[in-house]
């Protein structure tokens, strides 16, 4: 009977343990995706944010790139996009990156701007589960009206 006991204690409640134990909430990778209107190669204040554009997170093997993970999501009314990733990612690579613009006159990739690299895992010592990527665009076929006066406060005067 004791031996019984002994091997309860042992396996049975870790066991159990595990089980009872709360699970934690997921991580919510957040970012938006503009339009770059002035075709300035980063947001400016004439820049807009899309709606409905499509954007997806890869995570891939560190060694071999193989593909581990993927998720797609629509950005809302404001170009805001969300979405909840309950598996831990420590060791991958994670990336979000533009899919989509339904802007039939932004539908273009800015270069450098297209994807952004996230950290998707809780051994970081990041306290908050949420995870903000850097701001993704696209950029107009044709520089909206009003641009130059945009970029010219970008200039630098040396004086």
């Amino acid at each position: 009977m004791a031996r019984l006991a002994v091997l309860f204690a042992l396996c049975l409640l870790p066991a159990i343990a595990v089980a009872a134990r709360p699970t934690r909430a997921p991580l919510a990778v957040m970012g938006r995706v503009y339009c770059d209107t002035c075709q300035a190669g980063f947001e400016t204040p004439a820049s807009t944010y899309i709606a409905g554009a499509k954007v997806k997170v890869e995570c891939k093997d560190r060694t071999s790139m193989k593909l581990l993970y993927s998720q797609e999501a629509f950005t809302d009314s404001t170009g805001t996009y969300k979405m909840f990733v309950s598996e831990d990612h420590q060791g991958q690579l994670c990336d979000a990156m533009l899919l989509s613009s339904p802007q039939p006159n932004c539908m273009k990739p800015a270069a450098g701007r297209d994807r952004a690299r996230v950290i998707l895992t809780r051994y970081n010592g990041i306290a908050s589960d949420d995870r903000y990527v850097n701001n993704m665009g696209f950029v107009m076929d044709q520089p909206m009206a009003g641009c130059a006066k945009v970029l010219q406060q970008y200039q630098d005067f040396d004086e």
